[in-house]
């Protein structure tokens, strides 16, 4: 892979000394098994792309970037520490202690081979570089504890000091989910705005480490499991010795807006005939969710078709999505909840029904729902206890027939506004599975919804054809 992105500086950014940090910051916090599941997985990289008249000079960014982070650390102080592995316990915590937190978090200045018109055309293109994307994010070694948990990267265009800037941020998944993510990057936007951060005037709730109320009777020994399972070589994350399960030069990634009638349309298209499909009146309609899951699930199951690498009718077709349980916990863990309170929830159907006009939308649609409705709304408690039967569905899945969906609409990833303006896109740079969807708010903040999914490239191009909202009054089953 050719390099079109090099290192002009590393720094380190320590939290800002504003008085005491609240106790849950000092020492150390136990991973729940939630945050488990997620040691092995490559970090959480975001890459954000600003452009425009408003942009400061460079170096007037990359002052403001690092005061306002610093400032922003001093509330989330351990993810200035590191993801640690207990030789005497077994036990992988988060080290926030004086010596982990005094290193800083890695702050990298970075320059970009092109100008900033060539900047823009990355940041425009439906078609993802990935190339660059993974060079426009900061590196965390993660192979082997201890590892860092955060790293911020500022690229500029070549010899240009205002035009476009990239914004690239990792951390640790075994430290947040998405909700935390957005948490932390909606408190440093803040702070670089503002100039200060005071989480109540901000509307922010204080972040809380603790992961005690993330509870399961059989801790120890459903802990252990994942780690074999996962981590089987603590400290070792990825032993050099495992085969990649994961080829990414065979992928493309390519994004997606669905408009807010178009969202409104698929809803309503698949309300009106789940009645044939389950054999009962709904309740209540397909969220937004539900429904672009619905459309990504079965456009991936016929593109697959189309490209004559789908599975025989008969066989099963699997899609995970992710449930969190922050507020439907009891007691809750609140907003402020910072780690992982995901559950991941799998469901399947046949390929042959799933490729069945709009039927097939229909039945992925109602599949997904009862997923979430067995599993989360009925007795949130229960995604928690029914872990390790999603373990054992993992594991027997056939390669090549899990689709994952993974973050959120409602996640305002365009609010991300430093003090010049919402980004012109924001992209997920790291990739966790063979075939996976991802959501986001879209830049016009009208409704509409960022789709972008990463596929085979034989299955792509097919893709891009099925991807559609079918027209509206369109009933008739195909």
């Amino acid at each position: 892979m050719s390099s079109r992105v090099r290192a002009l500086k590393v720094t380190h950014v320590h939290p800002a000394r504003t008085g005491d940090p609240p106790p849950q910051c000092h020492g150390e916090h136990n991973l729940s098994f939630l945050d488990i599941l997620q040691i092995p997985k490559t970090p959480i990289q975001r890459l954000f792309f600003y452009d425009g008249p408003d942009l400061p000079p460079f170096p007037t960014m990359v002052t403001f970037l690092q005061a306002s982070l610093a400032t922003t650390l001093a509330a989330y102080l351990p993810l200035a520490g590191e993801l640690a592995f207990r030789l005497d316990s077994g036990d992988v915590v988060i080290d926030c202690s004086p010596a982990a937190v005094s290193t800083g978090v890695k702050f990298v200045e970075a320059e970009f081979s092109g100008g900033a018109d060539e900047m823009r055309r990355l940041a425009g293109s439906d078609e993802h570089d990935t190339e660059t994307f993974a060079q426009l994010v900061p590196e965390i070694e993660a192979s082997r504890l201890p590892a860092r948990l955060l790293a911020v990267q500022v690229t500029r265009p070549a010899g240009e000091d205002g035009g476009a800037v990239a914004v690239g941020v990792s951390m640790l998944h075994a430290v947040a989910d998405g909700h935390a993510v957005w948490q932390f990057m909606r408190a440093w936007s803040v702070a670089a705005r503002e100039g200060s951060l005071l989480l109540a005037s901000a509307g922010l709730p204080p972040p809380t480490f603790d992961r005690a109320g993330v509870r399961h009777p059989n801790f120890d020994e459903l802990a252990a499991t994942i780690s074999r399972l996962f981590a089987p070589a603590l400290p070792l994350l990825r032993p050099r010795s495992a085969p990649s399960a994961l080829d990414t030069t065979r992928q493309r990634c390519r994004t997606f807006v669905l408009s807010a009638g178009e969202i409104q349309t698929l809803k309503q298209h698949i309300h009106e005939g789940l009645r044939a499909v389950t054999g009962v009146e709904p309740s209540k309609p397909a969220t937004t969710y539900v429904a672009i899951s619905a459309l990504a699930w079965t456009s991936i199951v016929r593109a697959k078709s189309a490209a004559t690498l789908s599975p025989a009718a008969a066989a099963d077709a699997y899609f995970m999505v992710s449930a969190d349980c922050r507020r439907r916990l009891r007691p809750a863990l609140g907003d402020g909840f910072f780690g992982n309170a995901i559950v991941p929830l799998i469901t399947r159907a046949r390929a042959g029904d799933l490729r069945d006009g709009e039927a097939g939308l229909r039945r992925a649609a109602a599949a997904i729902q009862a997923a979430v409705r067995e599993y989360v709304e009925e007795d949130p408690e229960e995604a928690l206890l029914g872990i390790e039967r999603t373990l054992a569905v993992y594991r027997a899945i056939p390669p090549g027939a899990l689709t994952a969906v993974g973050s959120s609409h409602r996640f305002m990833a365009y609010e991300t506004d430093f003090g010049w303006g919402k980004p012109s896109r924001v992209e997920l740079a790291s990739v966790f599975g063979g075939e996976l969807v991802t959501m986001l708010d879209s830049r016009g903040g009208d409704g509409g919804v960022q789709v972008s999914v990463a596929l085979d490239r034989e299955v792509m191009e097919a893709f891009v054809a099925h991807f559609v909202v079918p027209a509206s009054g369109s009933g008739t089953d195909k």
